[in-house]
C-alpha cells in the first residue's frame, strides 16, 4: 500500500493577496505562512492591486522603516498619521460599487478600514481570514517558528511576494467591471475576483494552476 504524504506550502501573508497567492492557498495540502523573515520593500507585504476606472491601481499601506538595522516583518508598524484606510476604502467603493457582489461582502470588509491597526503582519492576517470567510474557505494554517532559506520536501511559494520580479501567470479570464475599457487584467487582488465572481470565486481558484 502506498501512503501519500501531505506537502507543506509556504507563502508570505500579504495585503489582500493576489489571485496567485490564493490559488496556492486553496490548492495546498497544508499552508504555512512565513512570519520570521526580514521585511523587504516593494513587495506585496504592504500593497495590492485592484482594477480602477483608469486601469490597474496600486493600494499601499504606509509602514515605518528601520534605516539602521534589518527589521523582522512581524515587527514592522503601520504609519497611521494619514487616513490611508479611508483612501483605500473609497478606492474600493469607486472601483467595485457596480460589481455584482460588492454589496454582498461590504459589511464584512468595512471594519478593516475603520479600525486602527498597529502591525502590518497582524493586519494582513485579519484581511486573509476575512477573505477566507467570504470565500467560505475552511482555512487552517501554521506559521513558521524560525526562518529557513531552503525548505526541502515542501512547495516554496514565498517568491510570489516579490512585486518587482513578479512571475507571469496565465489565469482564466473572468468578467471585470472595466474590462470593456481596458481589457482583462490578470492576477489582481483576490478582492477583484470576489466582487466580480462572488460565490463562484472559490471554484475558480481551485480550477487554476500556478506557473512555477
Amino acid at each position: 500500500m502506498t501512503i501519500q504524504l501531505s506537502m507543506d506550502t509556504y507563502l508570505h501573508p500579504t495585503y489582500f493577496p493576489n489571485i496567485s497567492h490564493f490559488v496556492g492557498i486553496v490548492n495546498a495540502d497544508n499552508v504555512v505562512f512565513e512570519v520570521e523573515d526580514n521585511y523587504q520593500k516593494q513587495t506585496y507585504r504592504n500593497r495590492t492591486h485592484i482594477y480602477g476606472a483608469n486601469g490597474k491601481l496600486s493600494l499601499s499601506i504606509p509602514v515605518k522603516h528601520s534605516y539602521k538595522n534589518r527589521q523582522l516583518y512581524k515587527d514592522v508598524k503601520i504609519v497611521n498619521d494619514t487616513n490611508w484606510q479611508l483612501s483605500h476604502w473609497k478606492s474600493l467603493q469607486s472601483a467595485y460599487r457596480t460589481s455584482p457582489f460588492f454589496e454582498f461582502y461590504e459589511d464584512e470588509l468595512a471594519p478593516l478600514f475603520h479600525e486602527k491597526h498597529n502591525y502590518i503582519l497582524e493586519f494582513n492576517f485579519k484581511c486573509i481570514n476575512i477573505i477566507a470567510d467570504c470565500l467560505q474557505l475552511d482555512l487552517n494554517y501554521e506559521t513558521t517558528s524560525f526562518y529557513k532559506k531552503e525548505i526541502p520536501n515542501s512547495q516554496d511559494l514565498r517568491f510570489l511576494v516579490n512585486a518587482r520580479k513578479e512571475s507571469e501567470q496565465h489565469f482564466e479570464s473572468y468578467t471585470q467591471v472595466f474590462s470593456n475599457k481596458h481589457g482583462y487584467i490578470n492576477n489582481l487582488s483576490v478582492l477583484d475576483l470576489l466582487f466580480n465572481e462572488g460565490t463562484n470565486a472559490l471554484s475558480y481558484l481551485h480550477s487554476q494552476k500556478l506557473e512555477l
